[in-house]
């Protein structure tokens, strides 16, 4: 919309028809009279009006599209739970299982007093790199059917970054957790907290500060964003969160978290992983058909293994990534219609250090 084109008091009755066509908190709507009334007093100066009108219309755009009252509906099904644990991740028995727990728990909640906000625990899940804690969360989300927000931790150094900036600054938008929820249109997604061991030293302090207040269910429904500057309620949010140890993590954040402990897979096991999970959907990635590409069974130890032992399945997800590459090249140059990975070949097609 060109502003040229509108009266100053045109552009005010636009934003005021943008808050009446949503629903926001009723302290809310009264906090933006005193907005609209600044508005109405810069109208005597245009340029002074047209400076504060475009910041007005932006903070209202963030609050008309925060989801207040708008939340997507659990499955909280134990056998979809399972199938969709199974489907994503291969062993992990007892890691599945506390998962299955946490989900009865709510389920029972809800079933029982659907009107008392849920209790749930905020699950830390530990382990070394590539173990599978960022999928297990993301397969919270998936069991529950609730959008997912992934909030990256590492080399994070500014507390901004999480809830904001106050509007007195030019450039100033809220924080990751209110786009998160805008991005969801729920207020309660599953919000994961990948990695928050790997914090920038020099704002540790200051960040596990915001970690306090966002785990606690006695703080954490009156969430202020800097930007927004009205409490936004996270009560209803599934909080989860990952790191590879604990060490770097304060103790007041650690109360309010529950450890789940991922373990290493042993070689039998990425076999399995990488024949039946990672390697049909390396197939698919490369554009190859079923039958384009096989693998002898045989050769899987060196394709698992072929540097030493790795506690994670990322190398081993990068060597297939790689090998379905090399075969998709063949077959796009015609030079093969089908490749047989063996004992003979097995070497031509693993990444060379």
């Amino acid at each position: 919309m060109d502003t040229n084109l509108l009266t100053t008091q045109q552009a005010i009755e636009n934003l005021k028809k943008k808050i009446d066509a949503v629903k926001l908190p009723e302290n809310l709507v009264k906090n933006l009279d005193e907005l609209f009334a600044q508005l109405s007093i810069n109208s005597r100066n245009e340029e002074s009006f047209w400076q504060n009108y475009q910041s007005a219309s932006k903070y209202i755009t963030y609050l008309t599209n925060v989801p207040w009252f708008t939340q997507t509906q659990d499955i909280l099904d134990m056998q979809f739970a399972k199938e969709k644990l199974n489907e994503n991740h291969f062993g992990l028995d007892s890691v599945k299982e506390r998962i299955l727990e946490y989900v009865s728990i709510l389920a029972l909640q809800k079933s029982r007093d659907p009107d008392q906000p849920i209790k749930a625990p905020v699950l830390l899940f530990v382990g070394l790199v590539g173990t599978g804690k960022t999928t297990m969360a993301k397969s919270i989300a998936s069991v529950l059917g609730r959008q997912l927000i992934r909030i990256p931790f590492g080399g994070l150094g500014d507390p901004l970054y999480l809830r904001g900036q106050a509007r007195i600054h030019p450039e100033a938008e809220p924080g990751q957790i209110i786009k998160g929820l805008i991005n969801a249109k729920s207020n309660n997604p599953v919000i994961l907290l990948d990695e928050i061991d790997r914090v920038a030293d020099d704002a540790l302090n200051t960040i596990m500060g915001v970690l306090v207040e966002l785990l606690d269910p006695e703080q954490n429904n009156r969430f202020v964003d800097h930007y927004l500057d009205y409490p936004v309620d996270l009560s209803q949010a599934i909080f989860c969160a990952t790191c590879n140890n604990t060490s770097r993590i304060a103790t007041a954040v650690m109360d309010r978290l529950e450890v789940i402990q991922m373990p290493s897979y042993n070689d039998e096991e990425k076999i399995v992983i990488g024949r039946d999970y990672i390697f049909p959907k390396c197939m698919k990635d490369a554009g190859l058909r079923p039958g384009e590409l096989k693998i002898a069974d045989n050769v899987w130890n060196q394709i698992v293994r072929p540097l030493g032992f790795d506690a994670g399945v990322r190398t081993l997800q990068r060597n297939i990534e790689g090998l379905c590459r090399k075969v998709a090249k063949l077959i796009f140059e015609g030079k093969n219609k089908q490749v047989v990975v063996d004992e003979s070949n097995v070497k031509l097609f693993l990444p060379q250090w």
